[in-house]
């Protein structure tokens, strides 16, 4: 049953995950988790709510098991209760999934964020199941739709179950189909997290409380303006600002959104994004080409806006 007192409000970055050249490590790429640790603390400064480690954005499925946990303990370390810190504790099985919240919850983090099943195409009774193990945790659950992904979908009904159980909180929505955004508030009382940044600003108007979001790794202070503006009704500044970047926000929906994210983090120059682990390899050039060209076309106008209302 949803937690009032957990307030899921904001913008909490699933963070990508840096790495660095070395030959003992799996694929010769070390987790870098100082750049990691930079990297939390430059988005907590930019007025991110919190952050969201070993989500699909942070390659968890690619880490060995010491360094998907110890991506947490940095996370909560760099964070240091200046924000949240909601880790991602996805597995193919409630007994994977539930001993990564059982991690989460001894190093420290807020609540987590979880998948169904992965890797198998889950029955509803065996969805309820799995989400059940989890929450018996302790900790408040996100629930994470990404039938993209995991050929599961949590309809809106099965949502409204699922949010009978003990520290179901909220679900992040990424099933594409805006019009869950209503119907899930309709059938009950869980939170409603914007989880495709290409649908960030109709989730928003819609009702949802909060985002979950890959594009602010790039682009912090607009993405947090973009939230603010919607939660103050000043919806025509907001969407002014949403037409302007959701080009390459649509990057975040697309099968290189790890890839072209980094990419992004790159060009802004503000933080380090880099390589990622396979089985993700480089962008093609053509890919490569227009990521740098939206993201060149979303920085153009926030440098133009920036003079003019420097002026």
């Amino acid at each position: 049953m949803s937690d009032s007192s957990f307030d899921l409000g904001g913008v909490i970055v699933a963070t990508t995950l840096a790495f660095k050249e070395d030959s003992s490590a799996p694929a010769g790429l070390a987790v870098d988790y100082d750049r990691f640790a930079e990297h939390c603390n430059f988005l907590i400064e930019n007025g991110c709510r919190g952050v969201g480690p070993n989500g699909s954005l942070g390659e968890y499925s690619s880490l060995t098991d010491e360094e998907r946990r110890k991506v947490i303990q940095v996370a909560v370390e760099a964070v240091d209760g200046r924000g949240l810190v909601v880790a991602g504790v996805h597995g193919v099985g409630s007994h994977q999934a539930r001993q990564w919240a059982e991690y989460a919850k001894e190093d420290g983090a807020d609540g987590v964020l979880c998948l169904p099943p992965t890797l198998y195409r889950a029955n509803r009774s065996e969805v309820v199941a799995h989400f059940r193990a989890v929450s018996e945790v302790g900790l408040p659950v996100m629930m994470y739709n990404n039938p993209i992904d995991t050929k599961v979908d949590l309809t809106p009904d099965l949502v409204a179950e699922l949010a009978q159980l003990e520290n179901i909180v909220a679900i992040k929505e990424f099933s594409g189909d805006i019009r869950r955004v209503f119907e899930i508030q309709e059938l009950c009382d869980i939170d409603v997290i914007a989880g495709a940044d290409d649908l960030l600003f109709e989730s928003l108007v819609d009702g949802a409380v909060g985002w979950f979001a890959g594009y602010p790794n790039a682009f912090p202070r607009e993405a947090v303006e973009i939230y603010t503006l919607v939660r103050e009704g000043r919806i025509d500044e907001a969407r002014d600002l949403y037409r302007n970047v959701v080009a390459v926000f649509r990057w975040d929906s697309k099968t290189e959104f790890v890839q072209a994210i980094k990419l992004s983090i790159d060009i802004t120059g503000q933080s380090y994004g880099g390589v990622t682990r396979p089985p993700r390899g480089p962008l093609s050039p053509e890919h490569e080409a227009l990521v740098r060209r939206d993201t060149q076309k979303a920085l153009d106008y926030i440098a133009s806006r920036n003079r003019v209302g420097a002026l």
